[in-house]
């Protein structure tokens, strides 16, 4: 199966691609549907127009001279990409009313506090922070690590872990698209502090049609503090809070290093999604709730993405 695989690869578009392109007419239909309501329509339009064109060269290059290393190109540029759908969903999800003041209410019942405000206020040390903020940042360093490791261990399967990746990706996308949650870093900024220690949670409605602002990162002042808050300048939007995607897309890896037996690799990612599994409500990005829903999330999309690509070649074959 694998060398079918192979061949098919080398004909058309690889099935990570037609991901990409999937995802691209969903939300240009949903554009369609909203019309102008959308804050933004022309920059998401060329941006889209953007990435297509950037596939379509990407795999005529391919075609053109096929080899390993134009095969690493096209998938490297998507990888890359997923910088630029992140924000995207918030031009979607500002759209409706937002719903943090339910799961924060769910948070006080479950917990009986708000770990994202406890958590940060106990727990100021660098020696804490630090290593937190570490499994923070490592997010996009643990993807390339898994594709690279494909890359070079088991080729043969390169662009079967990228339409993992990929697909779970756009899949977590889609829900952030159509659920208006944004973290306790936006919405505690938007009601005060105060009341949510008090547990009030109001409901703020289409707040964050307009609004950004944040609370700063918690936490102490350290190598890996300063680069998770210049992460969070840099490209942060009230969006993609439920569920965890740094939690889910980090169990994903985790399965994809256990299908391959990487030990080594599976041991290291454990260590850092672990971290990041608490710096998530940690530094306020997100709910406990959410960090546990992405364990579930991550592992029912890792499953999905591995059914439909053997489906696809099942079909083939």
């Amino acid at each position: 199966m694998e060398k079918n695989q192979t061949t098919n690869i080398n004909r058309s578009l690889c099935l990570f691609e037609w991901a990409v392109l999937a995802y691209c007419a969903f939300t240009l239909l949903l554009m369609a549907v909203l019309g102008k309501q959308l804050v933004n329509p022309v920059p998401m339009l060329m941006g889209r127009v953007g990435i297509v064109a950037l596939t379509i060269v990407l795999w005529l290059l391919y075609r053109r001279w096929p080899s390993r290393w134009t095969m690493m190109l096209r998938v490297a540029a998507q990888l890359c990409v997923l910088g630029w759908w992140y924000p995207d969903t918030y031009e979607f999800n500002r759209l409706f009313c937002n719903l943090d003041h339910l799961f924060a209410t769910a948070e006080q019942w479950l917990f009986g506090c708000q770990p994202a405000l406890v958590f940060s206020q106990q727990f100021t040390s660098p020696l804490i922070s630090e290593p937190l903020s570490l499994g923070y940042v490592s997010y996009y360093p643990m993807i390339g690590s898994v594709a690279l490791y494909y890359f070079l261990r088991r080729y043969d399967r390169f662009a079967y872990c990228a339409f993992v990746i990929l697909g779970s990706f756009f899949l977590f996308y889609v829900v952030f698209i159509f659920l208006p949650v944004v973290g306790p870093q936006f919405y505690y900024a938007a009601v005060g502090t105060e009341q949510i220690a008090q547990g009030t949670f109001p409901d703020i409605g289409h707040y964050f049609l307009m609004h950004q602002e944040s609370l700063s990162i918690p936490g102490a002042d350290g190598l890996f503090h300063d680069l998770v808050q210049q992460a969070h300048d840099a490209g942060e939007r009230p969006t993609a809070a439920f569920p965890s995607s740094h939690v889910g897309i980090g169990v994903v890896l985790l399965w994809l290093a256990w299908e391959v037996r990487a030990h080594w690799l599976l041991a290291v990612l454990g260590v850092l999604t672990t971290l990041m599994f608490f710096a998530t409500f940690y530094i306020q990005a997100h709910y406990a709730i959410d960090a546990i829903a992405g364990i579930f999330a991550g592992t029912a999309f890792y499953f999905l993405m591995r059914y439909l690509y053997k489906l696809k070649f099942r079909v083939q074959n």
